[in-house]
């Protein structure tokens, strides 16, 4: 499923997509929030909601799931979206550079990274 949100966000555009496995490897011990997750970057509000947009329809139409919880809004920077197993990360470049969710996890394997 990440792999397939990873290709719908760069089909729709997003900057500097990164997969991170998070899956237990003895770095973070035996709790994790998720096994993946998915970070991207849009350039505006109008952008950040439709990649939330189009992350949802690939993953209800292949996976017949929809989130667990949305947080926030494009116009707040940063849209996150629970798969349970995935966690989706929508955010401007303004709100990724501030929170650096890569070096929080950078104990973290990196799957895919595409600029």
């Amino acid at each position: 499923m990440a792999r397939s949100i990873v290709d719908g966000l760069e089909d729709k555009k997003a900057e500097n997509i990164v997969l991170l496995d998070l899956r237990p490897n003895g770095l973070y011990g035996d709790y994790i929030v998720a096994d993946f997750f998915v970070i991207a970057t849009g350039n505006s509000d109008r952008q950040l909601k439709a990649l939330a947009e189009n992350v949802r329809e690939v993953v209800k139409n292949r996976y017949q799931k929809l989130p667990a919880t949305v947080e926030g809004e494009a116009h707040s920077g940063w849209v996150l979206m629970d798969y349970g197993d995935v966690i989706v990360h929508l955010m401007s470049a303004d709100m990724r550079r501030f929170y650096d969710l890569e070096n929080l996890y950078k104990q973290a394997n990196v799957l895919l990274s595409i600029q």
